[in-house]
């Protein structure tokens, strides 16, 4: 953290640099799948994982922000990276840098393609840390696939404070002939997506034109232009999990894979924090008779997934226990989940700096509607809820920073 002032510093030259010192690793990975988006990116590619996984075939990893620990950014081959490896890798990168200026990510980045490049395996699945144009991530000159799953309002300090700006930066990762994967968008985001594709000539494969997908009496219809798939639903939960499965399908089928591979893809995957059921841990203990769920979604779309997965739940009183990032629009996130909660307690994130002060986030929740107030951390806040309801069902929620605090301290 100390090897560049800001945290964010959108441009490519340091990553460009560092790469040419360690001999370009970047054009030595197997096939590259590299996703950008606002929502989706890291459920979508965990299914592409272990649709992959379904059908004998080995994948490198690399998404982020971790949750508990940093190694789950590094899956190598089906095996996130180990404490002795990690350190090794990262210190080559540190002296290959030799002082110079770059960004944690950048250089976190760097040492996870410079392992993917010594490691065999079938394919290589990048995540964009933030936009997609000038992210650490987009240096692969030519990939098997680009995905760009459903854009919305996140980051506009960085990215531009329009849907159409945010699409352009997230299209940057698009590459010439190279097909791309594009999830439902906004018709201003689509717009921006097809006008980049067309100066490229990469073909598109676009929700709603060229494929759909959708839940039918519990089951995942999927459709494209070839056929017709009746599949289980993905173990994920949530409307929008369907059409993350649509993009993941897409994807698998564009690389060649069948049905095996589609239904591994929704029935094997797992991506901790999204609508996560808890089951066990210090938590849990306190509030022995509640139901307890984990969710990392932090921002507007994301607050209204999780507005309709609570729907789908049998009706239970629900109790919220939320710590937000105070770059987040608050009252955009607390707007769709207001309905939903008896109460919320506001908690600020262990250890976060730009964490949002706990009561900052039980006002806004208060403006919206719901019975907030303020608790000193998760536990105090559980305790709160037990002694007034001890069926509840408890959500935390808001980040995925306060998710990580929970399953590194509590579950």
């Amino acid at each position: 953290m100390t090897l560049h002032p800001k945290v964010m510093d959108l441009v490519l030259d340091r990553v460009w640099a560092l790469l040419d010192r360690l001999g370009n690793p970047q054009d030595k990975l197997p096939p590259v799948i590299h996703v950008a988006g606002t929502n989706g990116k890291g459920s979508t590619l965990a299914m592409i994982r272990a649709g992959l996984e379904g059908a004998g075939k080995t994948a490198h990893v690399y998404t982020s922000p971790h949750l508990a620990r940093f190694h789950e950014r590094i899956r190598i081959a089906g095996e996130l990276i180990s404490e002795p490896h990690l350190i090794e890798i990262l210190d080559e990168c540190y002296d290959a840098n030799d002082g110079k200026p770059i960004t944690y990510f950048e250089i976190t980045t760097v040492a996870a393609l410079l392992v993917f490049s010594r490691v065999r395996a079938d394919f290589c699945l990048l995540e964009t840390g933030l936009g997609g144009r000038l992210d650490a991530t987009n240096v692969v000159k030519k990939p098997a696939a680009t995905i760009i799953t459903p854009i919305s309002f996140d980051h506009q300090q960085f990215l531009g404070n329009t849907i159409a700006r945010i699409a352009s930066e997230k299209a940057g990762i698009l590459k010439r002939g190279v097909p791309a994967i594009i999830a439902k968008q906004l018709d201003n985001a689509l717009e921006m997506i097809e006008a980049r594709a067309d100066a490229l000539g990469a073909p598109l494969l676009v929700q709603g034109q060229h494929w759909q997908a959708h839940e039918e009496h519990g089951r995942l219809i999927y459709q494209d232009e070839t056929s017709l798939l009746d599949l289980p639903p993905p173990v994920l939960m949530g409307a929008h999990q369907f059409q993350n499965a649509g993009t993941a399908i897409t994807t698998l089928k564009h690389l060649g894979f069948g049905e095996d591979a589609f239904e591994a893809a929704v029935q094997n995957v797992e991506w901790p924090a999204r609508m996560q059921r808890l089951r066990s841990g210090p938590l849990l203990d306190l509030a022995p008779e509640a139901e307890f769920w984990l969710d990392g979604g932090h921002n507007p779309a994301c607050a209204a997934t999780l507005a309709e997965s609570l729907s789908r739940l049998p009706k239970r009183e629900t109790h919220l226990i939320c710590g937000l990032m105070n770059t987040k629009d608050v009252a955009g996130y607390m707007a769709p989940i207001a309905q939903h909660a008896a109460t919320l307690q506001g908690v600020s994130i262990p250890g976060e700096i730009n964490t949002l002060p706990g009561e900052d986030t039980a006002r806004a929740a208060a403006e919206a509607g719901i019975e907030a107030s303020v608790a000193s951390d998760a536990t105090e806040a559980v305790r709160i809820i037990a002694d007034r309801t001890p069926h509840a069902r408890i959500l935390i929620c808001g980040s995925l920073y306060l998710a990580g605090s929970v399953l590194r301290d509590h579950a």
